[in-house]
């Protein structure tokens, strides 16, 4: 009588320490976090009572409001029923594996990292970091005609692009116009050399738009400013080639003391003839001193059209330069925008590998609390700590990634030694593209400067050709002249002048071949400027493609991947349940975290595939206003 009677103490308090246990551990707190039941269930349910409160918990959790689209799942069956010999173990073990962890094993400690505040992923959408929050404001995304896909699209029916904008509408530009700080600019002194370490130590972070990091790339970036000063330079040599058109005009001087050597002889001579003795009358040969100036003018009558060959040259050379600077820009405009996504990637990144090792934690809890109650195997506990070794592994490399691409980004924006930068457009699609392939593919080569750059060489090849020709052909200049004589010797006092006109013509009939042969160099970097044009259209056409088909795929995906990560959430969650209630295996919660993971670096992947796809399309057609 006294064996059946523990037996029934022993199985109602397995009923109400299960209860307890199960209502515990499947209330979860707004922030995503288990929220512990401070007393026992009073009242013993029975075990279909239990199974109908885990499989309806989803409806009954409260649980903060998110965007991503959630699937309940349940478990494909009605719950299975606690064995007779678990339910033994219940009443003794399961205080203890509700007591606080430090009581039998250090705590593990919580990682503390720069970037996002730690979340559960499953329960939140992607956020931006606090220090993000704090110091900008949420951005307010403007109307489109046709908006990229909502927070919660359908996974199979992603919407085609509009063809009524021409053009992308980015947010990043609406969402932060102020100008980027001044303190942002590079020092204006190109030479500065650090020599002491505290003047190359980061003094703190700036979060900065992707409108304000295009705009202190256009006015710091090193390469855009070599380009510049190119452009100013066939400027230059334009202005030089542009001086043929007027006469050179040229004046001399010079004052002369001479004694002329033949003149000393010959007084020597007439000094020593018997007539001059005889005379008494002594001949000398003094110096004699004068100044001269001379004004002269040259100009080239006719050349056989070297000169306006050279002229014409030089403009297109400027016109190349102009192009250069426009390419330089362009390409310089990507360059920063996807270092600004890859930076964002990466803080993405950490933010998902910081949820992972959360949740690695959590389960390691967990796994630990069913080793002490008898309920797991130590097995179970080596597997989840080994799960949470790769996660941190994970995401330390994610922030060293981190630390790499904002160096990257401050290395392309050329700012000031001291300062370190940080994204604050949140990683959201940056805009839409209206028009269809064929549209896009004929304005990019109506827009592209590489082609007009290739014409514009063409042309320059022409015109040398024609300037090597004009050597075999004549030549006609005039100099005129005009010059003054002063001589300080007496009785000469007064001033000469003089003048000279000449008119002079010249014509090489051979030069040996030399200039045919450079004409014929100049007849070959024609026809290679032509070649490489066809290359240039080709290649024009591939990137446009090339973008627009990973735009439009990373478009569908964007819905695919928020969908999933919804339904990965929601898996990790009933999983970790399963687990709670012995229904389930600790491979089960495994799998579950490393898809959720997955879905949610895929959502990211996939929004930031989306904007370097966008950013691709606009370089690919150039010329693109980013309003």
């Amino acid at each position: 009588m006294k064996m059946f009677l523990h037996l029934i103490q022993v199985g109602v308090g397995a009923l109400i320490a299960f209860g307890s246990v199960g209502a515990a551990y499947s209330q979860t707190s707004p922030s995503g976090q288990p929220q512990k039941s401070s007393k026992l269930t009073t009242k013993s349910p029975d075990l279909k009572t239990i199974a109908a409160t885990f499989e309806n918990e989803a409806a009954l959790t409260p649980t903060k409001p998110t965007t991503i689209v959630r699937i309940v799942q349940t478990f494909g069956g009605s719950m299975q029923k606690v064995s007779a010999e678990r339910a033994k173990k219940m009443p003794s073990l399961l205080a203890q594996a509700k007591k606080p962890q430090s009581e039998t094993k250090p705590p593990i400690a919580q990682p503390s990292f720069e970037g996002a505040k730690i979340v559960e992923v499953f329960a939140n959408e992607p956020q931006k970091t606090p220090s993000a929050v704090a110091q900008t404001p949420k951005p307010v995304t403007p109307p489109r005609s046709t908006p990229l896909p909502p927070s919660n699209p359908p996974a199979s029916s992603p919407q085609p692009p509009a063809t009524t904008t021409p053009a992308p509408t980015p947010t990043t530009s609406k969402s932060d116009p102020t100008p980027a700080p001044a303190y942002l600019n590079s020092p204006a002194n190109p030479l500065l050399f650090p020599t002491r370490p505290e003047e190359v130590r980061l003094a703190g972070t700036q979060l900065i738009s992707l409108q304000q990091a295009i705009e202190l790339s256009e006015r710091n970036n090193r390469d855009l400013q070599v380009s510049r000063l190119q452009l100013e330079s066939s400027r230059a040599a334009l202005r030089e080639a542009q001086a043929t058109l007027y006469p050179k005009v040229g004046l001399q001087s010079s004052l002369n003391r001479s004694q002329s050597a033949s003149g000393d002889i010959n007084a020597r001579i007439q000094a020593q003839s018997p007539r001059s003795q005889l005379s008494g009358v002594s001949s000398s040969n003094p110096p004699s001193t004068s100044l001269s100036g001379a004004i002269q003018l040259n100009y080239d009558i006719f050349t056989s059209g070297r000169n306006s060959a050279q002229r014409k040259a030089a403009e297109r050379l400027v016109r190349a330069a102009e192009l250069a600077v426009e390419q330089t820009r362009e390409q310089l405009r990507l360059d920063t925008t996807t270092d600004y996504y890859n930076l964002q990637n990466a803080n993405e990144q950490v933010r998902i590998n910081q949820a992972a090792v959360v949740n690695a934690q959590r389960s390691l809890s967990d796994t630990q609390a069913q080793e002490r109650a008898g309920l797991g195997t130590r097995f179970d506990v080596l597997r989840s700590q080994v799960q949470l070794a790769n996660a941190q592994q994970q995401l330390t490399n994610a922030t060293a990634t981190q630390g790499i691409n904002r160096r990257q980004l401050v290395s392309r924006l050329s700012l000031p030694e001291s300062i370190n930068v940080s994204t604050s457009d949140p990683v959201q699609p940056a805009g839409t593209w209206g028009l269809p392939i064929e549209d896009t593919i004929v304005l990019a080569y109506k827009n592209r400067a590489e082609l007009e750059t290739q014409l514009v060489q063409r042309e320059v090849s022409e015109q040398q050709r024609r300037a090597a020709l004009a050597a075999l052909g004549p030549t006609v200049s005039a100099t005129a002249s005009y010059n003054l004589l002063k001589s300080f010797e007496a009785p000469v006092k007064d001033v000469g002048n003089g003048y000279t006109l000449a008119l002079q013509a010249q014509w090489n009939f051979f030069d040996g071949g030399a200039a045919q042969a450079r004409a014929a160099q100049q007849e070959r970097n024609k026809e290679i400027a032509e070649t490489r044009f066809a290359q240039s259209r080709n290649n024009v056409r591939f990137q446009v493609e090339q973008a627009y088909t990973n735009l439009q795929a990373n478009r569908a995906n964007i819905a695919t991947t928020t969908t999933a990560l919804g339904q990965a959430a929601e898996a990790l969650r009933l999983a970790r349940l399963r687990f709670q209630a012995g229904v389930g295996t600790q491979t089960d919660v495994i799998n579950a975290e490393t898809d959720l993971t997955r879905a949610e670096g895929n959502r990211v992947s996939a929004i930031i595939g989306y904007n370097l796809s966008l950013a691709q399309l606009q370089r690919a057609v150039s010329n693109i206003a980013v309003r």
